[in-house]
Formats: structure tokens, C-alpha cells, sequence
């Protein structure tokens, strides 16, 4: 299942225009902070669909029942551009396990190419599992990473979290997944370009984010 959350009108989408402007997002700073609301935006859109069970609290004059989270979920990041938005999802999934991946595509390559060089992660057999990366372009390093993570066990449930997507990432995800997932973006853009990057996009997060890589 879908969810594109920039179809409705909310505060995401001025977080969203900010990252998008190519002289608002000079500041880093500021780019870094509007990543890791949106992380946040998304975090509580993602927990409306947890399960969730009552539990009652003692307050000063009485008891209330009040339905809470049943499990928190696993976070999972690709390094280093994932970083920013991760740490939104970390404001309200506060207690959650957490895993990482390092992975990089080969730039200046007429095909995709992915290379994953680390991974921690605890088990996830079982649980429900948000996989954090800001943009889902070819989709190719989503699927590489869900691989290596099948190592880890079999989530109960997969939400895969991105900033902005393009249609062919969410057209390959659709296709090679194999497991309960849903996909959550905030922008379906228009295509890739020659070098599968997203038009129009924001550029590179992890660059704005941190810095060019040498």
C-alpha cells in the first residue's frame, strides 16, 4: 500500500518546499532540522497504523484507560543521508531498537550497482520494522538492503519510510518485495534522469546534509 502523505494539506509541505529550495537548503542547519520534522511528521502518521492496547494510568485524582503502543518498532537507516530523518523517527519512537546500513551507489555507471560494506541490526523476526531512507529513486539499494536484512529474520510488517519518491523506485519496490509492506513518501515526483537521480527532487541529502564527499 501507498501512502502519499504531501497529497494532503499540512505542515509537511512547507518542511518539503524549504528542503526543495536550492538556496534555502544552503543552510545546513536548517536543512538537517526540516529532515528530522518530517522524520517526525512521519513517525506519527506511520503509528496510526500500530496496534496498539489499554492500559490504565493512575493520575492524581483517579485511573484512565488510555490505548498505547503494543511493540515498538525496529528503525532501520542508511547511512549517511538517512541520519537527519532517522533521528526525527527517534523523537517519538523514542524507546525503539535500531539498526544501520552503509551502502553507496557506484557513481558515473551506465548500470545500478549497490554496494553494502556494513550492517547492524538486531533480530526482526516478528516485529514491525520501518526502513529509513530520504529518497527512493531506482529503488535498488531498498531492495539490496531488505536482502541483507533477511539475515535478521522476518519483520511481522515493513514500512519503508522516504522523503521523496520517483515512479520507477516505487514501480521496482512493488515488483521485488516479498514481504508485508507498506510505502510511505511524502512526494511522488515526476521521473529519473540519465544519472537516476530524482526530477525534481532536492539534490543529494547526505551532500546538504554533511558536506560533499571527497
Amino acid at each position: 500500500m501507498l501512502y502519499h502523505l504531501g497529497e494532503h494539506n499540512s505542515l509537511a509541505n512547507q518542511f518539503l518546499h524549504e528542503l526543495r529550495d536550492r538556496h534555502i537548503q544552503q543552510d545546513r542547519t536548517r536543512f538537517r532540522r526540516n529532515m528530522e520534522m518530517l522524520g517526525s511528521i512521519m513517525a506519527y502518521e506511520i503509528s496510526k497504523e500500530m496496534i496498539y492496547h489499554p492500559c490504565v494510568v493512575n493520575t492524581p485524582l483517579g485511573e484512565k484507560t488510555i490505548p498505547v503502543l503494543h511493540y515498538q518498532p525496529v528503525l532501520i537507516t542508511v547511512l549517511r543521508a538517512g541520519m537527519p530523518y532517522f533521528q526525527g523517527f527517534l523523537n517519538f519512537f523514542n524507546q525503539a531498537d535500531c539498526g544501520f546500513i552503509g551502502a553507496y551507489r557506484q557513481e558515473n555507471s551506465a548500470d545500478i550497482a549497490i554496494t553494502l560494506e556494513y550492517l547492524a541490526s538486531p533480530s526482526l523476526e516478528g516485529r514491525e520494522v520501518i526502513l529509513i531512507d530520504p529518497m527512493l529513486a531506482t529503488g535498488h539499494s531498498f531492495i539490496k538492503s531488505l536482502e541483507a536484512l533477511g539475515k535478521r529474520g522476518t519483520p511481522s510488517h515493513l514500512h519503508i519510510a522516504a522523503l521523496v519518491a520517483a515512479p520507477e523506485g516505487i514501480q521496482y519496490v512493488q515488483k521485488h518485495i516479498k514481504t508485508s509492506y507498506s510505502l510511505w513518501t511524502f512526494a511522488v515526483d515526476e521521473k529519473l534522469d540519465e544519472q537516476f537521480y530524482i526530477v525534481p527532487g532536492l539534490g543529494d541529502a547526505g551532500d546538504l546534509s554533511f558536506g560533499e564527499k571527497i
